[in-house]
């Protein structure tokens, strides 16, 4: 129906009850970005924090309870399989991401019982001038391999923990930097 929010997903003939709030998709993406992870262990920890009644999933469905995951997380919408260029983190923009989001909602989002993800990913879509919007034209800028303008650039360096995204490394990706930056001095 037109305008319905899912509550359910229906994987193989059955509907599942799934958990809609956007801070529990927040809790998948933060997965899906974890590399200290295997691919099977964030498929897991998707369907565990999605689907209410994980357990009650045959097995044999967990392919297709993850494709309806995945289609949910993204708005119902068809992705293409062409990769995306990274330009946001939640976490490490969290701090820039909810004030323009509340902006947009007009209320303080992070107080709210409950929002479903597709609202909240709504206020997202909708986010304009700002903060959080200079810093990802500026991100998606550099990712395309194009120049900053003067003000940009000076706004970049300035604030470079919030512009710059950081690569989030596993634990043993991190020992074997450091060991090269001690060998390089």
């Amino acid at each position: 129906m037109i305008g319905d929010l899912p509550q359910k997903l229906k994987v193989g003939t059955q509907y599942y009850k799934i958990r809609s709030d956007y801070r529990d998709v927040l809790k998948i993406l933060t997965a899906f970005g974890d590399p200290e992870l295997t691919d099977e262990e964030k498929i897991y920890v998707c369907l565990f924090i999605l689907y209410e009644d994980f357990t009650l999933i045959p097995q044999e469905l967990y392919e297709d309870a993850f494709k309806e995951a995945i289609s949910f997380i993204d708005n119902g919408m068809k992705s293409e399989n062409k990769k995306q260029m990274r330009v946001m983190d939640w976490e490490q923009d969290e701090p820039i991401l909810f004030p323009a989001i509340n902006k947009v909602a007009g209320f303080e989002t992070r107080r709210a019982k409950y929002i479903h993800w597709w609202t909240f990913l709504g206020y997202y879509m909708e986010i304009s001038e700002g903060v959080f919007s200079h810093i990802i034209g500026m991100r998606l800028k550099k990712a395309k391999g194009k120049k900053l303008e003067k003000a940009e650039r000076e706004y970049w360096n300035a604030n470079l923990a919030m512009c710059r995204l950081t690569v989030k490394l596993s634990e043993e990706e991190q020992q074997t930097k450091n060991r090269l930056n001690e060998m390089l001095g």
